[in-house]
């Protein structure tokens, strides 16, 4: 089994200032932005990750094949 993923300390930074500017909002419709941009962002992460999985369980591209290694992920 793999070993679990850690933040890095940059990333740790980021992530208590974010908390920490969350903290600090009171208003709640720049809440609820704020939280339907992260849900956004999740599902993006989860889907990258599942389309990374699969690449690496379908094996390596085959020169030629016109296939690439790399499709953009869409957003929206």
């Amino acid at each position: 089994m793999s070993e679990p993923l850690s933040l890095s300390l940059g990333q740790q930074f980021e992530l208590e200032r974010m908390s920490r500017a969350i903290d600090a909002t009171d208003d709640p419709q720049t809440l609820q932005t704020l939280a339907k941009q992260l849900l956004q962002a999740w599902h993006s992460q989860k889907a990258a990750t599942q389309w990374v999985m699969r690449q690496q369980l379908s094996g390596p591209v085959q020169p030629g094949s016109g296939a690439t290694a790399m499709q953009p992920i869409n957003p929206g």
